[in-house]
């Protein structure tokens, strides 16, 4: 399958980081509150809750956290209501770019987002701009473990993914949208540890940023997931890391 995927490398740590600063609590419950308004408190009923009560138990969530959230986002307790929207801009190299944000307030958000793409040398887009370069997918990473990776590959592939990315400290699957449950489901019968799963936006093709222009795309990246209302950013940018000073 394929090969080495610098950018998988990267999400993971700065994933790892914003787990000690405490910032994936904060996404995680947006996600669980958003998940349980629309679609109820019962996950049993509610795929895209279990999905993200999942999440949330491999990031050691308290329970009564997700609790709290679900009670809030069902009515039973007060709390905010969030608003989902997607922002499509370019950002340095003429890298394109897709930024997920849950906000309780549309007019702040855009202006915060709009402010960090011109402070480092993007900007933002119309509506439909960049979005067709992307298409959804499911993305399922697990660390490695006692199985081999042709045994992972098996399970994986029977169970309907399209692709497994080996990198040296993990395994990175995607799926198709309408795959990716059953995926997952499968990895979980056969007591396989997910880090992470989620339905993402992925690039149809990529261009390869180096140098200068890397570290530009990463520190708006970085500059985007720091603002509080963001949850996601993609981009189609394949960043050579080694290449970044």
């Amino acid at each position: 399958m394929s090969g080495h995927s610098k950018w998988a490398t990267i999400k993971r740590k700065k994933a790892a980081l914003d787990a000690k600063k405490g910032k994936i609590f904060t996404k995680l419950i947006k996600e669980i509150t958003i998940a349980a308004r629309q679609g109820g408190g019962d996950p049993a009923g509610n795929p895209r809750l279990r999905l993200a009560i999942d999440n949330a138990k491999s990031e050691n969530m308290p329970a009564e956290n997700i609790e709290r959230a679900i009670k809030k986002a069902t009515g039973e307790l007060e709390g905010v209501t969030y608003h989902e929207l997607t922002y499509e801009g370019y950002g340095p190299a003429g890298v394109a770019m897709l930024v997920e944000v849950a906000t309780d307030n549309k007019n702040r958000t855009v202006a915060e987002v709009r402010h960090i793409f011109s402070k480092h040398g993007g900007s933002l887009g119309e509506t439909g701009s960049v979005a067709w370069m992307f298409e959804r997918k499911g993305v399922i990473t697990i660390p490695k473990q006692d199985k081999s990776e042709d045994d992972i590959l098996a399970i994986v592939l029977d169970a309907g993914a399209d692709d497994l990315q080996t990198e040296e400290e993990f395994y990175e699957i995607t799926t198709t949208v309408e795959n990716f449950e059953s995926v997952r489901k499968a990895l979980q019968e056969n007591n396989l540890k997910v880090d992470n799963a989620s339905l993402q936006w992925i690039a149809k093709n990529t261009i390869e940023v180096k140098g200068e222009d890397a570290e530009k795309v990463m520190k708006l990246i970085e500059a985007l997931e720091d603002c509080d209302d963001v949850q996601n950013v993609y981009s189609n940018a394949d960043i050579d890391e080694a290449s970044i000073k």
